[in-house]
């Protein structure tokens, strides 16, 4: 396990150096996108309209944050990890389009987001649940927001961040992926449990 502090935009050179179990704090600008953000800019991607950020090397974060106006300015108030399974439907085609660097959510995504991952470079950073609080911290501020007709939570939220983590990589750039590792270990040692009470 080796910790690693990156800026964005990231690399595809800087992505490749890591691997499972790593641990990776991010400065510089992220995004949330949630399902509904991701449909669109898909959508935009094949209309060839310009989205309102240039997402290329940057990461985008699975998240519906709580946000307040305090007079012109947005302040975060938490921004827990949403669960990235919601994604998966989307997410090969949203790295191959835009060359998203870095993914951050819980509980893992499946087979089609690594392929993805290796193919273009990108990785998946395990963001703790419930601590939605310890994530706003590391928001520097808001720096623009976008498609707020599509309501607060799945609006794409444009933040300022530093030292963004701990992200554990979950997914690296290889296809090994840590939540397909330990279920395949739990359905092995499921077998040997049933063996052993003779089931």
């Amino acid at each position: 396990m080796v910790t690693y502090e990156l800026s964005t935009p990231i690399s595809e050179e800087d992505v490749r150096k890591l691997r499972v179990n790593d641990v990776v704090y991010i400065s510089g600008t992220i995004f949330t996108a949630r399902d509904e953000a991701h449909e669109r800019a898909l959508d935009w991607f094949i209309s060839n309209k310009a989205l309102p950020i240039d997402p290329t090397g940057l990461a985008v974060f699975h998240c519906g944050p709580i946000v307040r106006k305090v007079k012109e300015e947005w302040e975060l108030v938490a921004a827990g990890p949403t669960t990235s399974t919601r994604m998966e439907m989307f997410e090969d085609k949203f790295i191959e389009a835009f060359k998203i660097r870095v993914i951050i959510g819980k509980g893992g995504m499946g087979p089609k987001t690594a392929r993805a991952m290796k193919k273009v470079g990108a990785i998946y950073g395990a963001f703790t649940g419930g601590a939605a609080v310890l994530a706003a911290k590391a928001v520097r501020r808001i720096i623009d927001v976008a498609w707020l007709d599509l309501g607060m939570p799945e609006a794409l939220w444009i933040m300022e961040v530093e030292r963004f983590g701990p992200l554990i990589v979950a997914i690296d750039s290889n296809g090994t992926n840590l939540f397909e590792e330990v279920k395949a270990g739990v359905e092995r040692s499921r077998e040997h449990v049933y063996k052993l009470a003779g089931l």
